[in-house]
């Protein structure tokens, strides 16, 4: 069975970018978390350190190691990075965020060019014009992000928009939205953003819908 991380190691990883995965820590806690595999030190310059697959999905589940009395302080400070304090691309039909306008923007803004300097760092040559592998374990916020990012609607609780949502199909997300105008924006977005998209029509409502799939050159 393997040995869940320090609490130190926890922390660092938790703190972890939401969007890319870069990790901030003195180097022993680095070496540590490479040593481990929950992380990997970029080749290029400036060698930045960023979170493997594993390391996401431990940052991803419940904390098994805890100090005394850090569950309760999580618990009550509303922007913990294990509740609000982690940004989330809206997918459409949740609960609005409770962030000004303004301040949403920033946050979206900030999170897609980390995403695009993510793929800079990790794709093999360097592009930014091409999906990378965390977009690839990641669909739905991906494909989210994007759209967001352009300044695209997600549906509310009560509000027509955008909805992204997982399919049977490996490597593709369906991206609906009632508005056909919106929904070709959309495709227009995502293709731009590096993705593969084609439309199509539900069988029995012959509503139309996209499905997109992170572009592999």
């Amino acid at each position: 069975m393997t040995r869940p991380p320090t609490a130190a190691q926890r922390r660092v990883i938790d703190a972890a970018d939401p969007v890319t995965g870069r990790l901030r820590g003195t180097e022993a806690q680095l070496a540590a978390l490479v040593k481990r595999e929950l992380a990997f030190r970029h080749p290029r310059p400036p060698h930045d350190h960023f979170l493997t697959p594993a390391g996401h999905r431990i940052r991803e589940s419940e904390p098994e190691v805890a100090e005394p009395g850090a569950a309760a302080e999580a618990s009550a400070t509303p922007n913990s990075t294990t509740t609000a304090g982690v940004f989330a691309a809206r997918i459409g039909g949740e609960e609005e965020t409770g962030v000004a306008p303004a301040a949403r923007t920033r946050e979206v803004h900030s999170a897609w060019q980390g995403l695009l300097e993510l793929r800079r760092m990790t794709n093999p040559d360097g592009s930014v014009e091409r999906p990378c592998g965390w977009e690839r374990t990641h669909l739905v916020q991906a494909a989210a992000l994007a759209l967001e990012a352009a300044g695209h609607r997600p549906a509310g609780r009560d509000t027509e928009g955008y909805r992204v949502r997982v399919t049977p199909q490996p490597e593709a997300v369906a991206v609906r939205d009632p508005d056909g105008e919106a929904l070709r924006a959309s495709a227009g977005t995502l293709e731009r953003a590096g993705w593969q998209v084609s439309e199509h029509k539900e069988p029995r409502s012959g509503a139309s819908y996209l499905l997109a799939s992170p572009r592999r050159t």
